[in-house]
């Protein structure tokens, strides 16, 4: 099991979720990349995958490594109930591993960790037995602005402060709706998630890359072209996406993600892909057609706008079709 060696329990107040649990044990598993996280930013006719959705989906594996935890409390204790959770119950993950000693909320606002940086997912073990606590742990961060300085968006207001208005980790996963104009350009090919804060943290140094076989990045994943998931249906997309994060996003807005990247790319040979989805059933694919043709390819945008135009009934995509053509 690829744990921190020493797992930290601590007591805390459980009522809300479920009252009779005396103890939450907090794990932390690492899940650090082998090599450097935002080197495939650079390949702008690829696409950029966060770190933690090239491989199998973490709510799996996690969730299988705190049930075997669970059953061992369990034996070991005598008796007694647990529940396991991993992002699947409105659980204060962060400040609670805090209060455990896995680490701090570093200026970011995610856990850092002296021994894992960064790059480790976390979830808890509810219990009814009593469980001796660990202390917790002390900020680390000091002065240092790496993370706060590396975000491209500007997403932190003030350390320890995260506007997710401006997040493209929530942008591209959590919002469901068009992505503002002024965020497309510094998205670049980030078309899930954002690892630029964490990477830049200088206790990644320390980090080691992950052991656990399930999590090890797929090769299709790290790099994966433009051209080839801007070909791709729903079908085609579930496929791929099979038991990975990314799957939950659905298709549109993946596609809405992917034209952005393909905007900013500078690469002209995207541009039938791109131009494909100007009749895309989805308002959020058409409007991002528009605005990465436009930047492709401006000619083929015009000659396409008098048949769109006559067609089109979203006025999301109406706007988009007149700031790109000047109607």
């Amino acid at each position: 099991m690829d744990w921190m060696a020493e797992t930290a329990a601590r007591r805390a107040d459980p009522r809300v979720l479920w009252p009779e649990a005396r103890s939450i044990v907090m794990l932390a598993m690492n899940y650090a990349p082998d090599g450097d996280p935002l080197a495939t930013l650079a390949q702008t006719s690829a696409a950029n995958i966060s770190v933690y959705a090239r491989h199998r989906d973490y709510h799996d594996v996690v969730k299988g490594k705190l049930k075997e935890l669970a059953g061992w409390l369990v034996a070991e204790g005598r008796g007694g109930d647990v529940k396991v959770f991993v992002d699947t119950a409105p659980v204060m993950e962060k400040p609670l591993a805090a209060a455990a000693g896995l680490g701090w909320q570093g200026r970011h606002s995610n856990l850092v960790s002296r021994d894992l940086g960064s790059w480790f997912f976390l979830g808890s073990v509810f219990a009814t037995l009593d469980i001796e606590p660990d202390a917790p742990e002390a900020d680390h961060c000091g002065s240092c602005r790496a993370c706060l300085d590396a975000c491209p968006t500007r997403a932190f207001p003030a350390p320890y402060q995260v506007d997710a208005r401006r997040c493209i980790s929530y942008l591209t996963i959590e919002n469901k709706g068009p992505i503002a104009a002024e965020f497309r350009a510094a998205i670049g090919n980030r078309v899930y998630g954002c690892d630029d804060c964490l990477a830049a943290c200088p206790w990644n140094k320390f980090a080691q890359a992950a052991r656990e076989s399930k999590l090890a990045a797929r090769a299709d994943l790290v790099a994966p072209a433009l051209s080839d998931l801007l070909g791709d249906d729903d079908a085609a997309f579930r496929a791929r996406f099979s038991g990975n994060p990314v799957k939950r996003v659905g298709h549109a807005r993946f596609l809405r993600n992917l034209l952005i990247a393909a905007g900013n790319s500078a690469d002209a040979a995207l541009a039938p892909k791109v131009e494909a989805h100007l009749a895309h059933a989805s308002p959020l694919a058409r409007g991002m057609a528009v605005w990465a043709l436009a930047r492709l390819a401006p000619e083929r945008l015009r000659a396409r706008a008098a048949d769109c135009l006559a067609r089109e009934t979203d006025d999301h995509v109406r706007a988009e079709w007149r700031n790109a053509i000047g109607m």
